[in-house]
Formats: structure tokens, sequence, C-alpha cells
């Protein structure tokens, strides 16, 4: 679909490229999100981020989102891109970029998209700090670490290496 632009890539994300993509004659409003490395959490410095993912299925879910924006509102274009790889501090790691005739359905898209896009994509976070890094998890995984495991003990054993810093279930933890 033309009104719909998804791309996971380790280039150097531009805010205007995806204004652009999603510019049309019929929208008087284009709202954008952009996620970006700040320099600390939770009191840490942040030296970078790197992130990573399995592009096929990440471009997938990038592409579901979109198509379900275009259905639950009524807009124009819809572009979502993500970067993987090194993101320095002031770098942009997420853009989402949707136009509408009217402001209120291009907003309430990309704040839903964002936080369907955390929850659900498949790209994963390391955070290097001054002291260390750490891996994050996305929504999707500290739900799993909540719940019973169904699987016996090979599904608790999954479960409890997530919770000592291992990787469970998808996620784009930003």
């Amino acid at each position: 679909m033309k009104n719909i632009f998804c791309e996971v890539t380790s280039d150097p994300l531009d805010i205007s490229r995806y204004v652009e993509l999603v510019a049309d004659p019929g929208a008087g409003a284009i709202s954008t999100f952009t996620g970006v490395t700040r320099n600390n959490f939770q009191g840490k410095t942040v030296i970078k981020l790197d992130y990573e993912a399995y592009t096929p299925m990440a471009l997938k879910k990038l592409q579901e989102l979109a198509h379900q924006v275009t259905n639950k509102w009524s807009v124009c274009k819809v572009a979502i891109a993500h970067r993987v790889g090194t993101v320095l501090v002031g770098e942009p790691s997420v853009i989402i970029a949707v136009s509408s005739a009217h402001r209120r359905e291009s907003l309430e898209a990309v704040h839903w998209a964002i936080d369907e896009l955390k929850a659900s994509v498949p790209i994963w976070k390391k955070e290097f700090f001054e002291d260390g890094s750490v891996w994050k998890e996305n929504e999707e995984s500290r739900r799993l670490l909540a719940q019973p495991p169904a699987g016996g003990a090979v599904a608790a054993a999954v479960v409890a290496g997530a919770a000592e810093g291992g990787a469970a279930g998808a996620g784009g933890g930003r």
C-alpha cells in the first residue's frame, strides 16, 4: 500500500524525510513522534544504545501497526522507522509520522502507535553506561515474567533466566 512506509535501518533517521513521505494534499495535519537517545537513565550516564532486531519480523510488525493505524483512524499516510545498530546520545532511534485531514486523528494515531511498537515489535535495546551495560526488555517480556510459566521446568528456567538479565519474549524496549 503506497500510503504506508515502514523500515528497519542502520542508517541515521532524518525526521524531514518521514514528514515528506506522509505529506498529502488532503492532510491538514502531520503529527510525529521522534524517540531520541537521552544522556541518562535512572541516574546513570548513558554513552550509547545498541539496537538489535530480527529484521523480517520487526518489519512485518511495523507494517501491521501501520495498517492498524489506517483501520482505526481516518488518516492519509503513515510512516514508521526504527534504527538498529549503535545510536548515540541525541540521535533518533524511532520515528513515527502520520498525516490526516484533522489533528485529532494523527495525534491519537501517533500516541497509540508508539505504545504498541514498544510493546510488540521484536527489537531489543542494550544500553551502555559509563559504569557498564544492561539489557532492557519490552513490556511483553515484563508481562511474561509476571505470569507463572505454562510449560513446566523448561519454561520456568527460560523465565528465570530472563529475570536474571537474559532475554525473554519478543520485544522492543525503547
